[in-house]
């Protein structure tokens, strides 16, 4: 039986290191984890919406390739949360508190 390669094995407590909470931390990733989904899904969407047509010809809609490989690459990406997660690992995800802001 093969593994699923987004499997992955986390330290729990160098994710908490970043914040000092494992909850903000994974709460932080989150947010991350919708933003970048929120894009790609915008991108997909924009990409797909150039081969919409006001006539339903169901040999069209088998017929394009093209945008059967747009939506093939997009599932194949590795989904947002693995990438958010990535992201903070590697120190990318700038965050900070609203309570903070007004203090500075």
């Amino acid at each position: 039986m093969a593994v699923n390669p987004s499997i992955i094995t986390r330290d729990l407590d160098k994710i908490a290191d970043q914040t000092g909470n494992i909850y903000e931390s994974i709460h932080i990733v989150g947010q991350r984890a919708k933003q970048i989904s929120s894009t790609l899904k915008e991108e997909l969407n924009n990409k797909l919406s150039e081969f919409a047509s006001t006539v339903d010809n169901l040999e069209e809609v088998f017929e394009n390739k093209e945008q059967i490989e747009i939506s093939k690459f997009y599932e194949r990406m590795p989904k947002p949360t693995s990438l958010a997660m990535e992201e903070f690992t590697e120190g990318k995800i700038h965050h900070r508190y609203p309570s903070q802001e007004g203090a500075e």
